[in-house]
């Protein structure tokens, strides 16, 4: 684990989506039908509303975390700049349509026979579910001599660098380009990135990508802090994404930064971090709370009664985690996350290939996420984790009306 954001409409459960979060086993099921109570209980609402596609800033960053997640990493296939940035258009219109419920293009049936339909159609009678889509630009499509932005790259999409315990898969990580769709329905998700695919034939290719299942973290303050897959609380301390000031602060990029570009958008690491679940399990409950640095029930600090209470360093071990990920163990520096949940079956040992899928924005890599997890060094938390995908992306602001994604940067 590394330092580690909902508004819906109405409308019930559907039965196709309660089979949907019991077929993917009985960990799976029981953790992502919890995420779905939480959802519900935390907000009052029902996953159906529509998330406003175009702002200051894109959704999907500050907005309330929905319960699942589909992101896919692109490679830009082609070497023509005019085809990328129709390509961009095309997906912004997509992307807009998809958030408001709305199929792509002519929709899936009507259209002509003789030819495929413009939208896959296995979100047909299903409600946006506050979809949100967000994009983000990787330092490769920055190389010289692809699409003339070699002088745009942003001086905090660095080349992350390699972290103790890191066994990084290059096929799990990196990518040109970066959409992460967050959703309350799995299929609606699933639809998002596959229609963005469809339409990018030719011009891009999924490089690699990720489910993700029950938040791990949470923007809404007022929230029940979720647990991750280890059985613990996760991001107690989050910035809260109703919070003007420290997203300016810590989150939300500024021209003075050095890509007027930028402004207004933000930074993503991504991090596929696979926990070993079966040595976790075998560690006494006493172990697993000197390790985390917090009481397994109510999620409070060691020492303290309450889970929101403020944390005693003193009280706690040198290397355990809440210690040394929090703001004080690191000037200050605070990100937002927003991870999940993963369980993609096992390996050829019988062990679950699961773990956390962790997503943290912030103003700037340089002094948020690599100064954490450089600290987290001698986190006792990293027996049991490894670290096997990563990515860096440059998100841009959001889209105002009659523009599109990155017009800022290819402008």
């Amino acid at each position: 684990m590394t330092a580690g954001p909902d508004t819906a409409g109405g409308g019930r459960v559907s039965r196709r989506r309660m089979l949907g979060l019991s077929g993917a086993g009985l960990l799976v099921g029981a953790a992502a039908g919890a995420g779905v109570d939480r959802a519900l209980a935390d907000h009052h609402e029902t996953p159906g509303g529509a998330v406003p596609f175009h702002g200051a800033h894109q959704a999907g960053i500050a907005t309330p975390v929905q319960d699942r997640l589909h992101f896919a990493a692109f490679d830009v296939v082609t070497e023509d700049r005019d085809r990328l940035v129709r390509l961009l258009k095309e997906w912004t219109a997509a992307a807009a349509a998809m958030t408001a419920g709305r199929p792509v293009g002519r929709g899936a049936v009507g259209g002509v026979a003789e030819a495929p339909p413009d939208d896959t159609g296995e979100a047909l009678g299903l409600p946006p579910s506050r979809l949100t889509l967000t994009i983000g630009f990787g330092a490769s499509l920055f190389a010289k001599d692809r699409f003339g932005l070699q002088d745009r790259r942003p001086p905090a999409l660095v080349d992350l660098p390699h972290f103790p315990g890191d066994k990084l898969d290059p096929q799990r990580s990196d990518g040109d380009i970066a959409v992460q769709a967050c959703a309350d329905d799995p299929q609606v998700a699933v639809h998002a990135v596959r229609n963005l695919a469809r339409i990018g034939f030719g011009v891009v290719s999924v490089r690699w990508s990720q489910l993700g299942f029950g938040k791990t973290s949470s923007t809404t303050p007022d929230a029940q802090t979720p647990r991750n897959l280890m059985g613990f609380k996760d991001g107690t301390a989050n910035i809260p994404g109703t919070d003007d000031d420290l997203l300016a602060k810590h989150v939300w990029a500024a021209a003075a930064d050095g890509a007027d570009w930028m402004a207004g958008g933000s930074y993503l690491v991504a991090r596929r971090i696979r926990m070993h679940i079966e040595t976790w399990d075998r560690a006494s409950l006493a172990e697993q709370e000197q390790i985390i640095g917090r009481d397994k029930k109510e999620g409070a600090p060691l020492g303290a009664r309450r889970e929101h209470d403020p944390v005693d360093l003193r009280r706690l071990a040198a290397d355990a985690h809440v210690r040394l990920a929090h703001p004080d163990s690191n000037g200050g520096a605070r990100i937002l996350r927003r991870g999940y949940s993963f369980t993609d079956g096992s390996d050829g040992l019988g062990r679950l290939d699961a773990g956390l899928f962790f997503l943290a924005y912030q103003r700037d890599p340089r002094t948020g996420f690599i100064r954490i997890q450089r600290n987290l060094a001698g986190d006792s938390l990293n027996e049991y984790l490894q670290h096997v995908g990563s990515g860096l992306w440059a998100c841009p602001p959001g889209v105002r009306r009659g523009g599109y994604w990155g017009d800022t940067l290819f402008r």
